[in-house]
């Protein structure tokens, strides 16, 4: 470790022993909380299916235009028995589609299994998508087969409900972002976040660098907004911030520093770049304002493990829709949890996408908050029926017992906002997929051992 990194280290060991610390508690206090262990919730098989010859025979799609689309998928047994996933946010169905020919004819059950076999498709970003989609799926079918929640094929339930923050639509009169954070409050949210751009400020003289960051005069009219919504919601209150603009690793440390008198509970992609885990260890020992990120990456392995190893954040920021759904963001937390690290959770999608985030979530041990992006819609929780509504009581939505992900679409109301024409149309031209140039169409023609060439094998 150099003499600089020593430095920064003392200086956030100094400073994280009054405000830095009163930030992260009061964001990891909540009420709502039950028991690890707990009891479990158990049905009866579902009679209507015989597991060990359950088959996948199809996969379908369609788009809901909402805030952003949401392309929800549909993966169809022998037995009738069907699971609902989705794509992330502002994604393709296509993503999850390629993935068809990969996982027909196996059986739904073995989830692990066919996850094992389609990674190899899945990336950061959007490009997490299809196979999130194929998870929450398969997870789906698993609990209507087993007659369980999707919750309790993970793990065990740690709350009975999951706690929501929601963006806000910010304005440059700090006193009306002001106002709209407070009708936050009164909806009964709990948990906040603000997006602080340093465009709210490009306007006035001197605030804004030729590289397109804010001056330390800038940086004073930021905090006028934050200061704003300390005003209207309170301090007790976690506050998150958000959309800072392209920043270099030194303009990151003045942001941060000038945000610690505001006790955020966290600065979320204060640098843009999350694959540079050194830029953000050194801005995480620069401050004492938290500093978070995640919601591109996808897997453990792939991504998060390095931001972990190297204590590089204070907490991590996975969207279910690209990180893996279910399982792999259950591992991805709880490899965190083993580094005292917690878990806030990314979402911005359709109520099918939010109800399998809202099973992870349950089960993840060090949880913050979950986020909804779609509080001012009238219509988004119509979308499906099962849950409770409103799905969000309170700035919280209840964890489902029901078996499944515990939602079934309402056909009628997302046939009116649908994208494109067309409701989970066949989809034959993905049945077959490419392997090394050649479609596969029946057998597999390959060299056996003794160099005949044949058909011998189905691949």
């Amino acid at each position: 470790m150099t003499c600089k990194d020593d430095a920064l280290m003392s200086r956030r060991k100094m400073l994280m022993s009054s405000s830095g610390t009163a930030a992260i508690a009061a964001a990891f206090t909540f009420p709502g909380s039950v028991q690890a262990g707990q009891a479990s919730v158990s049905r009866p098989v579902n009679k209507r299916s015989a597991p060990s010859d359950l088959k996948i025979t199809d996969m379908r799609a369609c788009t809901v235009a909402a805030n952003y689309d949401y392309p929800i998928i549909r993966i169809d047994t022998n037995q009738g028995v069907y699971g609902l996933g989705e794509v992330r946010d502002a994604g393709v169905k296509g993503i999850a589609l390629i993935l068809k020919a990969h996982i027909l004819g196996k059986n739904p059950l073995e989830i692990d299994n066919i996850l094992r076999g389609i990674r190899q498709f899945a990336n950061h970003g959007r490009m997490g998508g299809g196979y999130s989609a194929v998870d929450m799926a398969l997870h789906d079918i698993s609990g209507k087969v087993y007659g369980v929640p999707a919750w309790q094929l993970i793990g065990s339930k740690y709350r009975d409900r999951i706690r929501i923050y929601c963006d806000t639509t910010g304005h440059k009169d700090p006193k009306i972002y002001g106002d709209r954070m407070a009708a936050r409050k009164k909806m009964g949210f709990t948990f906040f976040k603000m997006d602080l751009y340093t465009s709210l400020v490009r306007d006035r003289p001197g605030a804004v660098n030729a590289s397109g960051a804010a001056t330390e005069k800038g940086l004073g009219y930021l905090c006028e907004y934050i200061q704003a919504v300390r005003d209207a919601i309170g301090w007790d209150a976690p506050l998150a911030a958000d959309h800072f603009g392209r920043l270099s690793v030194n303009d990151c440390i003045r942001y941060a520093r000038a945000f610690e008198p505001y006790q955020l509970a966290w600065a979320e992609d204060i640098q843009l770049n999350w694959k540079d885990w050194r830029g953000y260890k050194e801005i995480r020992a620069a401050t004492t304002t938290p500093i978070l990120t995640g919601e591109d990456i996808f897997g453990l392995e792939e991504g998060f493990q390095v931001l972990i190893d190297n204590d590089a954040v204070d907490i991590i920021h996975p969207d279910p829709e690209t990180s893996g759904a279910l399982r792999e963001t259950k591992r991805i937390a709880d490899y965190a949890d083993m580094r005292g690290i917690p878990t806030a959770v990314h979402f911005a999608g359709s109520p099918v996408g939010c109800m399998a985030s809202v099973h992870m979530a349950a089960t993840i041990r060090n949880f913050v908050a979950m986020e909804n992006h779609a509080v001012d819609m009238p219509w988004w929780g119509d979308l499906v029926t099962g849950p409770a509504k409103p799905i969000v009581q309170d700035g919280y939505i209840p964890v489902p017992d029901t078996p499944g992900l515990g939602v079934e679409l309402n056909e009628e109301v997302v046939k009116k906002y649908l994208r494109y024409p067309g409701y989970f149309e066949p989809t034959p031209m993905y049945d077959d997929f490419i392997v090394s140039g050649f479609r596969r169409v029946g057998p597999w023609w390959h060299y056996d051992e003794d160099g005949k060439y044949g058909n011998t094998m189905t691949y």
